[in-house]
């Protein structure tokens, strides 16, 4: 209950208590109003509850004109910092720092006041009041309607004293980063707050950067790119491209829950998934029982609904992430022992039992939901195998179906590719070149029909599919021979095509086609195989319209990975050559135009232009860098 002139805190003013009706209270204050002659103090009268109010001190108040004068007119005084209230506050501030029950809970202000004065004075409270807020020594701590102060620590007072410096000399300070900035001479860690839009600039986040526009500096993110490898800012082994493209550098958070209960067929051979020895994440398995080719896969639609959270999470992702520091996955890293293959046996897959007829074209193809035991193999182990009785009959079905595809016209293109990994603690980059074994020409020709024969499936049953397509190359009578032919090759190749109709995929040389073989890794599998088991289990099937909506927006997501994956390969190419400066390597010339011949660099995958070599296609000359480029991604060669 509040006494009559009692002095108190109301909203951002001081107010004094004039009078009570009933549970409310009669507040007397001034609020100062704009005039054309200028500002002018007017008193006012307003009816609050006791919740509105803080009091400040319980005796001394007078609700007059002459009284609120007096009280604000000390209270100008008392807010400047090099008034002698200042300097009683940081005496009390010293006394209060040794108390720990002040450090933790705070002293009442009237405490407070009557340490800084000596003395509680009514007409000085709004004016001690009002330094102690806006002091560096003290928070504000309001509990219980009671106003109390905590002192801070030396550290933040310091820290609020140099936030405080900066924003009174904020043109001063910054004219003088700009200066160290335009000098390359940046003092870090300090000055890494102003570079904040550069940094943004660089990663994609905006397309304006203040900074660079007063330093007469074009505003992109190559530009922005530069001034920070140049200041000091980044090291050259910051990758920028994933977040510029949008992509997240970490993968899916949602976990999928256990696969569900459900009946499934117990396949009685043991099937393999063959892989390079750096995957992690094995999503497909193949064997053949005498009978049915078996294309065994892993199978996250038994939990991944259509709409569902983690569904749209991984349409958002549209695939994979694979970088040089590693991968980012589409679905979560956990998902992986419950959902890959052969992690964990008997393994859950989505397979496809296919029956070949004597030319090698699919006579039938089945769906099942399947327990299969599968067992892991590098290609160096199953190249080694390739005549024991399991694998045998898999390379005789790899090799008749690449010759049944290449008979109606598939494309066949083999460039030389590397893997490039990054060391995580000391960031060197290692590049070796990638073999490709005879197991791997096993998988392929298995994923393509796997892919075959889902397509002939979805099409036959009449299911909402995305099918892929490809029209058909226009290919040169006369072709030049060795790697140039690749080359050659691959500039006539048509882009790929997505639609829920069915047609020709001529780069395969088959008649229809679709992507069912890495639902861990690619949207656009993971949809197919959604719609498959929704086919199997009677469910409701998603429909045309809708399918088309999903695969547009996965096909747009895997679109931006996989430049992200370029420019971040790329990227970590030149970081290379800047880490090894005398590497010296073999160009084989594939290309001609006029003057200017085109390079491929077997041992780091790059292609480049020289200009004024004395070279015919397919011959070779050993070069080595000459001018790095890193925001550009750009890299000059030159004769070595």
């Amino acid at each position: 209950m509040l006494k009559k002139n009692t002095l108190v805190y109301y909203k951002t003013i001081p107010a004094v208590v004039k009078d009570i009706d009933g549970d409310k209270y009669i507040l007397f204050y001034c609020q100062t109003r704009a005039t054309s002659s200028g500002k002018k103090a007017v008193y006012a009268e307003q009816k609050v509850r006791e919740k509105d109010v803080l009091v400040l001190c319980e005796e001394g108040a007078v609700a007059s004109g002459e009284f609120i004068e007096k009280i604000l007119s000390f209270a100008d005084g008392a807010v400047q910092k090099d008034s002698q209230i200042a300097a009683q506050i940081r005496e009390a501030h010293e006394l209060l720092s040794e108390d720990d029950g002040a450090k933790t809970k705070g002293t009442p202000f009237c405490e407070v006041m009557e340490l800084v004065r000596g003395s509680i004075k009514c007409d000085e409270c709004w004016g001690v009041y009002s330094a102690l807020k806006s002091s560096f020594e003290f928070s504000e701590k309001i509990d219980g309607g009671q106003i109390f102060f905590v002192p801070r620590g030396e550290a933040e007072i310091s820290s609020l004293q140099k936030k405080a410096f900066e924003k009174d000399n904020a043109d001063e300070i910054r004219n003088e980063f700009l200066g160290r900035l335009k000098a390359r001479k940046l003092n870090m860690p300090e000055d890494a707050k102003f570079m904040s839009d550069i940094e943004a600039l660089a990663l994609g986040k905006t397309d304006k950067s203040r900074t660079l526009k007063e330093l007469g500096i074009g505003e992109t993110p190559e530009k922005a790119h530069k001034v920070l490898l140049e200041s000091g800012m980044w090291e050259i082994t910051r990758n920028p491209y994933p977040i510029r493209w949008g992509l997240s550098m970490k993968s899916a958070s949602e976990s999928l829950g256990l696969p569900p209960d459900e009946e499934r067929t117990s396949v009685s051979h043991e099937a393999f998934a063959i892989d390079s020895e750096w995957s992690t994440d094995p999503d497909d398995a193949i064997a053949f029982d005498g009978e049915y080719l078996w294309v065994h896969i892993a199978d996250p639609a038994s939990f991944v609904q259509p709409e569902s959270t983690v569904d749209k999470a991984a349409c958002a992702r549209g695939a994979t992430l694979y970088i040089p520091e590693g991968a980012s996955r589409m679905l979560s890293e956990n998902c992986l022992e419950e959902y890959a293959l052969g992690l964990k046996n008997p393994s859950k897959a989505l397979s496809f039992k296919i029956k070949l007829d004597d030319n090698g074209d699919i006579e039938s193809c089945d769906v099942l939901k399947t327990l299969v035991n599968v067992k892991r193999l590098s290609y160096e182990k199953a190249d080694e195998l390739c005549e024991s009785p399991e694998l045998k009959p898999l390379f005789d079905i790899a090799e008749r179906n690449f010759r049944r595809r290449t008979a109606k016209g598939a494309v066949n293109i083999n460039i030389p590719e590397v893997h490039i990994s990054v060391d995580k603690e000391t960031k060197l980059v290692s590049i070796c070149e990638v073999v490709h074994p005879k197991s791997s020409d096993v998988v392929r020709e298995a994923m393509v029909l796997a892919g075959e024969g889902a397509a002939r499936f979805a099409f036959k049953n009449k299911i909402p599919f995305p099918f892929i397509s490809q029209e058909a190359p226009e290919i040169p009578k006369e072709l030049p021979s060795g790697l140039a032919r690749e080359f050659r090759l691959r500039k006539c190749m048509r882009r790929r095509n997505v639609s829920v109709t069915p047609s020709v995929h001529s780069g395969l040389g088959l008649g229809m086609y679709s992507q069912v073989t890495s639902p861990l890794r690619r949207y656009g599998d993971l949809i197919s195989h959604e719609q498959l088991r929704a086919f199997l289990s009677g469910k409701k099937l998603i429909d045309k319209d809708d399918m088309l909506m999903r695969m547009s927006q996965g096909d747009a997501a895997a679109v931006a990975a996989k430049k992200a994956e370029r420019n971040s390969n790329r990227h970590w190419t030149l970081v290379y050559l800047l880490q090894n400066k005398d590497w010296t390597g073999r160009a084989v010339c594939v290309d001609k135009q006029g003057k200017l011949a085109q390079f491929y660099i077997p041992a780091l995958g790059m292609e480049t232009f020289i200009s004024g070599t004395k070279c015919e296609l397919n011959d070779e000359i050993m070069v080595k860098s000459s001018k790095i480029d890193l925001p550009n991604l750009e890299c000059v060669f030159v004769q070595a």
